[in-house]
């Protein structure tokens, strides 16, 4: 995991696509016209499985056996990360597997993402699922992020294993050059055509799942997607909180900033457990969630197996319970596309869309479409003001958030509110020195 982003994110210079997206299945398109009928429940697939332990940490075992071949690292440009890659890519061609390896340039090396397409699923929606294979050159990065990777990877050959037939399109990345700032994702998502980026109904990031001293940190920025982590971890009577120790710091970050709906898992890195959640998930308190974070002692000895087994299971719950679900069709869209200017550390602005013709109350998964133009995203707060005047709060301005613009679709429990009526986005920017609009923003009943 990259924590040392600087407020403003620097363009990074990236090059040569090397024939990713010909003929890779994608997902979900842009909800456009109204739904006949919401689909018959469907059939599920049965539950995920248990992710065998000894498995992810066979996988993490290799790559502490790479970076020791190769300099005690696996960082970007240096053959360990090659390696890395290598090892993985054969395992999932072996699983049968389509896989792709993207170049891409950074720091006068070239990088390498992997991509992994499971045959079958709807082709236009696609859920994916990730994690950064690349190590600091400090260290073997078992932790960070081998932990991430390895659990992505034994939840795929599990797919494969199990011969699941999703009814969304699975896809597995494993992103390099991450440690330098998130420089893999983004060239894969900057890549994207946006009709294929319409298609990707979820990315699901795991960076750091094994930390010695754990945490059990859940992302808090899809609803469902957060739900479905939530509902996992209550099922085994271990507490969650939210992540905030990495938030935009790593490759959910890429695609989240491109509207694509996120989540994942963390168990924490250089902060320092405090005495209640030492009471609530044991360990140390007063000591790093991982003392080893970036640095040399990060090898397969930096590991806490009950976390990891825990961690690689809700991977598989996730991409069973979201790949298996039934696929929704598009609702009706109400929209405005005027642009509205957003005045700088000022006061908030609103764009109005009307809604009438409904009967009823708004649904409880209202589905709120935002694409914000604006220099820096974490000076914005973003609400949805209901007919009669109730807030919905869509966006927290954030210190942390340090990308450019705000294209992204929220999920609001309305159902309390009357569905016709003048439903308003909110927006303020709340320090100086940024510039933006609101550039179109839609409802979907």
């Amino acid at each position: 995991m990259n924590l040392s982003a600087p407020r403003r994110t620097a363009a990074v210079a990236a090059i040569a696509l090397a024939g990713l997206l010909a003929g890779a299945a994608a997902a979900q398109p842009t909800a456009a016209a109204p739904a006949a009928a919401q689909p018959q429940a469907a059939e599920r697939a049965a539950a995920a499985p248990d992710i065998p332990l000894a498995n992810v940490k066979a996988h993490l075992s290799q790559f502490g056996s790479i970076a020791a071949a190769n300099g005690g690292n696996r960082a970007h440009g240096r053959a360990g990360y090659k390696a890395s890659l290598d090892y993985v890519k054969a395992k999932l061609d072996a699983a049968g597997y389509t896989t792709t390896i993207q170049q891409f340039t950074s720091s006068g090396a070239t990088g390498y993402n992997l991509i992994a397409d499971w045959p079958g699923g709807d082709p236009n929606q696609v859920l994916m699922a990730g994690a950064h294979l690349d190590s600091v050159t400090s260290g073997a990065g078992i932790n960070d992020n081998g932990s991430g990777s390895a659990a992505v990877l034994e939840t795929a050959l599990a797919v494969s294993r199990a011969q699941l037939k999703p009814t969304k399109h699975l896809r597995f990345g494993w992103w390099g050059a991450e440690e330098l700032g998130l420089v893999g994702s983004r060239y894969y998502v900057n890549n994207l055509p946006t009709a294929e980026r319409s298609k990707v109904s979820g990315y699901l990031n795991f960076d750091m799942i094994g930390s010695p001293n754990p945490g059990y940190f859940v992302y808090d920025d899809d609803p469902t997607i957060e739900k479905t982590f939530k509902d996992f971890y209550a099922g085994l009577g271990v507490a969650t909180e939210i992540e905030t120790e990495g938030d935009g710091r790593s490759d959910h970050a890429s695609f989240k900033n491109v509207g694509i709906p996120v989540g994942g898992l963390f168990t924490g890195a250089s902060r320092t457990k405090s005495a209640a959640q030492a009471q609530k998930w044991g360990g140390t308190a007063g000591q790093a969630f991982d003392r080893c974070y970036h640095s040399s002692c990060d090898s397969t000895s930096n590991i806490n197996d009950t976390a990891l087994d825990r961690n690689s299971d809700a991977v598989a719950h996730a991409v069973w319970t979201l790949g298996t679900e039934p696929t929704v069709p598009p609702g009706d869209v109400y929209e405005n596309t005027a642009d509205v200017s957003i005045p700088d550390n000022g006061a908030a602005v609103t764009s109005n869309v009307a809604v009438t013709g409904r009967t009823g109350n708004a649904p409880a998964a209202l589905k709120v479409g935002v694409d914000i133009k604006h220099t820096w995203r974490g000076d914005l707060v973003v609400d949805l003001l209901a007919p009669d005047g109730t807030a919905y709060r869509l966006k927290n301005s954030s210190g942390n958030d340090s990308a450019d613009n705000v294209i992204a679709t929220y999920t609001v429990n309305a159902s309390s509110e009357a569905a016709n009526g003048d439903w308003k986005l909110r927006v303020q920017d709340v320090a100086a020195q940024d510039t933006g609009y609101i550039d179109s923003w839609k409802l979907t009943f």
